[in-house]
C-alpha cells in the first residue's frame, strides 16, 4: 500500500472571462489575428501567440493578403506532422466579412498524400513551383528534402510561413534552421513564424540573433488569450509525487467525470513499467468494467461504478490499423463540437502540439518532461474554451526521490526540472510586467488604472491595463534599457531569460537547499552571467537593464503567489481578476521602500521550497538536500570572477572593497569572492613560475 501522495498547489488562477479574445471585428479576424494582420506587410514576422488563439487562420489572412496585394507568387505552409495540416484546410473566410476565401487545392495539401516524405512529396513541390497554383501544405521534413532537392534560389518570391517554429533551431544539425538561415541571407523570401512557446527546453536558441534580429515580432500573452475567454475562469497547475507504481496512485488525480488527455511516460523514463500496454489496460480497469470496442471509432467502452459508460481512445496500441481509426475518429469535423464524442484520451507521444479538443478539462501527464515547450504545449490542450467548460487543470505525476533507488541523483533532477517548470508557468500566465524606472519625473500613464486612489507621485505605484493586460510597476534604482534591442527583450523577452535562469541546474539546487546562500548570488551573479551568454552583443550597462528587469519579474511573481491564488469562486458574474494586481500592489506598499536593492535581496526560490516542504515527505526532502550538498564545492573560477566585478562595482560605489568579516552577508559573499580570485591567481603563477623553471 503506498502512502498517501500530496498534490502541489503551485498555480491556481481565476480569469476574468471578458469574452475579447473569441470576439471578431467585421474582417472576422479576432484580436490576435487583427494584431497580426496590422504587421502583415513585414517581411520576416514572427507570432508568438498560446494554443488555440488562432494562429493557423491568422497566417491565412498574411499569406492572402501578401499574394494579392504584395507581388508574391505562392505561399508554402509547413507543419511539423501531417496531423496539423488540417488546420490549413480550406476557410470561407468571406462568410465572416473578409474580402477572399482561403482555397488549398487537394493535391497541394501533402499532408493528406500518401507516401515518404523523402520520394513523391518533394517531386509534388517541385511541379508546386513550377504552377501557377498558389497554396501548399507539407511538412517541415517534405520541406526539407525539397530545398535540399531544388535549392533555396527556387522559392524566390515565395511566403514560408513555419508552423510550430520551436522545432527550428540555429544549432548546426537541424536542417530546418540551416535553411532559414540560408533563405534570410539571400533575402528573396518572406517568412512567417509562429509558435504558442519560443523558449526551447535545451535552451538552444532558435534562430541566429543576427537573424532574429529582423523579424519583426507579434505578442499575444497567455493572460491576453485566457482573460478575453468567454467560459474558461479557471486554470490549475499541480505537482503530484507518488511512490510505488503511477498506476497505483492514478485514480487520486484522474477524475473520470473530467473530460481528461492522459499522457503515459515514455518507456525510456523512470515513471514506465516498461510495458506501455500494460499500463494502458491497468488504467482502464481502474476506470471500470470494460464493456468492449466501438466498431465504427476503435474506441473502448468501460462502465463505471456509477453506471456510466465512458468512451477512451487508447492512442498508445502498437496495431497502427487500430490506432489510426480512433486517431481518425478524433479528428472527424463531424464531431468537434461534440462534447460526448469521448470522454478520455490515452496518449504516448501524440495529442500534444495542435491536438485540437476544445472539451478537454485535464491534462494529465506522467513523468517529468524535459522540454518546457512540451509542457506548455501540453498545458495548451486543456486552455481551450468551450461552452459549460469553466475550469481546467494540468497535473504532473511524478515519481518521488527513493533512497533505495540507484536512480536517486536522476529523481532529484526530475524533482529540480519540475520546479523550474512550474515557476516558469506562473510567469507564461502572468500579465506582462513593464518596468518603470522611478524618479521625481515620474507620473501617471494613460490607460493604467493606479488603484482606488490613484497616483501618488511620493510612492512606486502599481498600475494596470485592462485593456492590453500589462502591468506598470515603479521601482527605485531601475536601469532602463538604452538600446532599442535591449528594450525589445525586456518588453518582449523576459520570460525567455527566465526560462534559462530556473533550468540552470547549480542556480535552482543553491536556491533550494543551500542555506548559507546569499540571494545576491543568484539574483546578481548566476543572472548577470546569464545574461552575459545571452547576449554578448549589448553593452554592461543593457545587459544589467535586462537583469534587473527579469528578476524583478521573477521575484515578484514569486511574492504575490499566495495572494493570487487564493479561492476566488463565488458568484458566477465575470468580474476582472484582480487579485495578482492586488497583491503587487499589496506587496509595494508593504515594504519601506521598493528598490532594486530589495529586489536583489528576494530569493526567488524561497516560496517554491514552501510549496515542496509540504508536498514531499520529510525523509524524501532530506534526501534531496543530501544529494545536493554533496555535491557543494567551493567557489568555482567563473562565480570568483563575476563576484570581483560586483566587488569592483561595490568599491565604485562605497570608495572600498567589500569587507570579508562584514555583519551584510552579501557584502562578505563579494570579500569571498575576490578571495578565491586571488587565490587562483596566485595558483597560476606558482604553476607557470613552476614550468618556467624547467
Amino acid at each position: 500500500m503506498n502512502k498517501e501522495s500530496n498534490l502541489i498547489p503551485t498555480i491556481s488562477l481565476t480569469y476574468a472571462r471578458q469574452g475579447s479574445s473569441t470576439k471578431a471585428n467585421e474582417f472576422g479576424m479576432r484580436v490576435m489575428q487583427e494584431r497580426t494582420y496590422e504587421r502583415r506587410g513585414e517581411q520576416y514576422l514572427l507570432i508568438k501567440s498560446p494554443p488555440a488563439s488562432g494562429k493557423s487562420r491568422a497566417l491565412m489572412f498574411i499569406a492572402l493578403d501578401k499574394l494579392q496585394n504584395q507581388g508574391l507568387q505562392q505561399a508554402i505552409i509547413v507543419v511539423p506532422e501531417k496531423s496539423i495540416g488540417s488546420s490549413f484546410n480550406n476557410e470561407p473566410l468571406s462568410q465572416y466579412g473578409f474580402w477572399s476565401d482561403w482555397v488549398v487545392e487537394p493535391r497541394w495539401n501533402l499532408c493528406n498524400a500518401p507516401g515518404s516524405d523523402n520520394g513523391g512529396k518533394v517531386k509534388s513541390v517541385g511541379a508546386f513551383l513550377e504552377s501557377n497554383d498558389k497554396v501548399l501544405v507539407c511538412t517541415h521534413a517534405t520541406f526539407r528534402f525539397a530545398v535540399d532537392e531544388y535549392g533555396v534560389e527556387a522559392f524566390d518570391n515565395r511566403l514560408i510561413a513555419v508552423d510550430e517554429f520551436h522545432h527550428v533551431s540555429a544549432n548546426p544539425d537541424n536542417k530546418l534552421g540551416l535553411h532559414l538561415g540560408q533563405f534570410i541571407a539571400r533575402d528573396r523570401v518572406h517568412i512567417v513564424a509562429m509558435t504558442g512557446s519560443y523558449f526551447r527546453g535545451d535552451a538552444e536558441a532558435v534562430l541566429a540573433p543576427q537573424d532574429e534580429s529582423k523579424f519583426d515580432m507579434v505578442t499575444y500573452t497567455y493572460y491576453e488569450q485566457l482573460n478575453g475567454y468567454e467560459y474558461l475562469k479557471h486554470l490549475d497547475i499541480g505537482y503530484y509525487f507518488y511512490s510505488g507504481s503511477y498506476t497505483d496512485d492514478i485514480l487520486k488525480v484522474l477524475d473520470s467525470s473530467e473530460k481528461t488527455i492522459i499522457h503515459i511516460p515514455n518507456v525510456n523514463s523512470r515513471e514506465s513499467t516498461k510495458d506501455k500496454i500494460r499500463e494502458v489496460e491497468h488504467i482502464i480497469e481502474e476506470l471500470g468494467e470494460w464493456q468492449g470496442t466501438d466498431p465504427v471509432t476503435g474506441f473502448q467502452l468501460v462502465k463505471t461504478s456509477e453506471g456510466r459508460i465512458l468512451k477512451i481512445a487508447d492512442l498508445v496500441d502498437d496495431d497502427t490499423i487500430k490506432r489510426d481509426r480512433v486517431s481518425t475518429a478524433l479528428k472527424d469535423p463531424a464531431h468537434k463540437n461534440n462534447r460526448d464524442h469521448v470522454d478520455i484520451i490515452i496518449a504516448l507521444g501524440m495529442a500534444k502540439e495542435g491536438f485540437d479538443w476544445i472539451w478537454c478539462e485535464h491534462a494529465l501527464t506522467v513523468g517529468y518532461r524535459a522540454s518546457l515547450t512540451e509542457i506548455v504545449q501540453i498545458i495548451g490542450r486543456a486552455t481551450r474554451d468551450a461552452p459549460g467548460k469553466t475550469r481546467a487543470r494540468f497535473t504532473n505525476l511524478i515519481a518521488e526521490p527513493d533512497a533505495s533507488e540507484e536512480a536517486v541523483t536522476e529523481a532529484v533532477n526530475d524533482t529540480l526540472k519540475a520546479i523550474a517548470a512550474s515557476l516558469l508557468m506562473e510567469q507564461v500566465l502572468s500579465p506582462r510586467f513593464e518596468f518603470k524606472s522611478k524618479h521625481s519625473a515620474s507620473g501617471p500613464v494613460e490607460g493604467f488604472d493606479y488603484g482606488d486612489e490613484g497616483y501618488d507621485p511620493e510612492k512606486c505605484n502599481v498600475g494596470f491595463n485592462y485593456e492590453t493586460g500589462q502591468m506598470q510597476i515603479e521601482i527605485k534604482g531601475l536601469f532602463e534599457p538604452k538600446s532599442e534591442e535591449a528594450a525589445r527583450i525586456c518588453r518582449e523577452d523576459l520570460n525567455e531569460v527566465i526560462a534559462t535562469f530556473v533550468q540552470d541546474k547549480n542556480t535552482i539546487e543553491r536556491g533550494l537547499f543551500d542555506e548559507e546562500m546569499v540571494p545576491e548570488e543568484l539574483t546578481q551573479v548566476r543572472m548577470g552571467k546569464i545574461i552575459k551568454e545571452k547576449y554578448p552583443e549589448l553593452d554592461i550597462d543593457d545587459q544589467e537593464a535586462i537583469r534587473q528587469h527579469a528578476i524583478a519579474a521573477l521575484n515578484l511573481t514569486q511574492q504575490v503567489k499566495q495572494t493570487a491564488t487564493k479561492n476566488t469562486e463565488g458568484s458566477n458574474e465575470p468580474v476582472a481578476n484582480t487579485a495578482l494586481i492586488d497583491g503587487v500592489r499589496k506587496f509595494v506598499m508593504d515594504v519601506r521602500e521598493l528598490d532594486i536593492d530589495l529586489i536583489d535581496r528576494i530569493n526567488p526560490f524561497s516560496k517554491a521550497y514552501a510549496i515542496l516542504s509540504k508536498a514531499l515527505s520529510e525523509d524524501s526532502l532530506k534526501q534531496v538536500a543530501a544529494v545536493i550538498a554533496a555535491k557543494r564545492v567551493s567557489i568555482p573560477y567563473e562565480e570568483a570572477r563575476a563576484l570581483t566585478e560586483r566587488a569592483l562595482q561595490f568599491k565604485k560605489e562605497r570608495g572600498r572593497l567589500p569587507d570579508i568579516n562584514s555583519q551584510d552577508p552579501w557584502e562578505k559573499r563579494m570579500a569571498e569572492g575576490v578571495a578565491a580570485l586571488q587565490r587562483y591567481s596566485a595558483q597560476q603563477k606558482a604553476a607557470q613560475g613552476s614550468k618556467g623553471g624547467i
